[in-house]
């Protein structure tokens, strides 16, 4: 005779540090991997590239790692709220090139100032994302096929921006700044402190609020752990960029844009609707929730934030060239959220996921350039891990079909 199983609904959760520890065994077992095999996936990638060259893990290729994925980081970033809904935005490339472009020939031949011209070039970006977002939601055009549209237009445009030369040298100013500066050591730990009090601020006063309201809580050690893991992750990453020349200021705006989008995705009505609708767009659409809107907002945001890491790529390199935002970083953009673990089914993934899978991507290109590898290797490699990423997604989502 089979053993008579209880109901799970019936059974009270335990909140104890050891019972969040077995939960989390008993999911991973049960296919639901979140970040870990990206995290595993990192720590192998250092670990050989270390071996292969014991350059790759000084303080100033790392500082050099993080100004690198900064711009196609952002990126990706924004692609992860069209790929939450299932769908797929080729353009953000070439939004990134024609906004830079767009930024770059304000400051060098219209003479406006650096944060008008960055202010207007982001503002552009919004307005091709609303522009896709309404082919798509109100035209019914596939995705696929808009964004592949704006993809081949928006680098025309680049392209006729930019005119004859083909290339505009930006000069010392705020944009060239904002990759160029670095903080004092002081300040990188001060960023540092105000992060863990601003994180662990935000885990106790929602687990007072969960106890006031009478709902069940976890081990006061659980968000306690969470908090020193933060506090020793920051204070790891701070002392190797200090001992470099300090923490750059375009990671902490990268970090900043993380953490909002997190925010938005998380704690808001419109990044719940958002998952929503990216899991099942039917019974979305019958709880009242407006479809169209949040398509058209999530399209808007990916261009948006397209246009922010044309600027900071434009930083990098100090000028805009027709390469600017080429097929490689679309590439990379949608790579890393894949990598990082949003599903390209909907409905699942985050942000910070995504700053792993650019971690990923930026540490191999990092590493192959270090062993002097040629560009054909680097897509191999990066093709082959994008593969492992995907298959494991698609296994994971095999292994749970009851719970959808």
């Amino acid at each position: 005779m089979s053993t008579v199983e209880r109901d799970p609904r019936l059974v009270k959760p335990d909140n104890s540090l050891g019972g969040h520890l077995s939960a989390t065994g008993r999911r991973i077992a049960g296919g639901e991997l979140g970040s870990l095999p990206v995290i595993i996936g990192l720590i192998l990638t250092w670990i050989v590239f270390m071996i292969l060259n014991d350059r790759f893990l000084s303080a100033l290729n790392l500082t050099n790692l993080m100004l690198q994925i900064a711009a196609t980081g952002t990126i990706a970033v924004g692609v992860t709220f069209v790929l939450l809904l299932g769908e797929i935005d080729l353009s953000v490339g070439s939004v990134s090139g024609v906004t830079s472009a767009v930024l770059a020939v304000l400051v060098t031949r219209a003479g406006w100032g650096d944060w008008a011209a960055v202010a207007f070039a982001v503002l552009v970006g919004v307005v091709i994302g609303l522009l896709h977002g309404t082919m798509f939601t109100k035209l019914r055009m596939p995705a696929f096929v808009v964004t592949l549209a704006g993809l081949i237009g928006w680098q025309g445009l680049q392209l006729y921006v930019l005119g004859q030369g083909g290339s505009i040298n930006l000069p010392d100013g705020p944009v060239t700044n904002l990759t160029d500066q670095f903080f004092v050591p002081s300040y990188g730990w001060g960023f540092a402190a105000l992060c863990v009090a601003g994180f662990a601020a935000v885990q106790f006063t929602r687990r007072h609020a969960r106890t006031r309201a009478g709902l069940p809580t976890s081990s006061i050690a659980l968000p306690i752990l969470q908090v020193v893991g933060l506090a020793v992750v920051l204070a790891v990453i701070v002392a190797v960029l200090n001992a470099d020349r300090g923490v750059p200021m375009v990671i902490i705006v990268y970090l900043v844009i993380i953490a909002v989008c997190a925010f938005i995705l998380r704690r808001t009505t419109f990044g719940r609707h958002l998952f929503a609708v990216g899991g099942n767009i039917e019974a979305a659409r019958r709880a009242g929730i407006r479809v169209d809107g949040i398509r058209i907002a999530a399209f808007t945001i990916s261009s948006g934030l397209a246009a922010v890491g044309g600027i900071f790529a434009a930083s990098r390199l100090t000028a805009v060239t027709q390469s600017t935002g080429s097929g490689e970083v679309l590439l990379y953009a949608i790579a890393a959220a894949v990598i990082g673990g949003t599903s390209l089914f909907g409905g699942r993934g985050s942000v910070w996921s995504a700053l792993l899978g650019m971690l990923v991507i930026g540490s191999i290109s990092n590493g192959l350039d270090l062993l002097s590898v040629s560009a054909a290797v680097k897509f191999m490699v990066t093709g082959l891990v994008l593969v492992v990423a995907v298959l494991l997604d698609s296994l994971s989502r095999r292994g749970q079909p009851l719970r959808r």
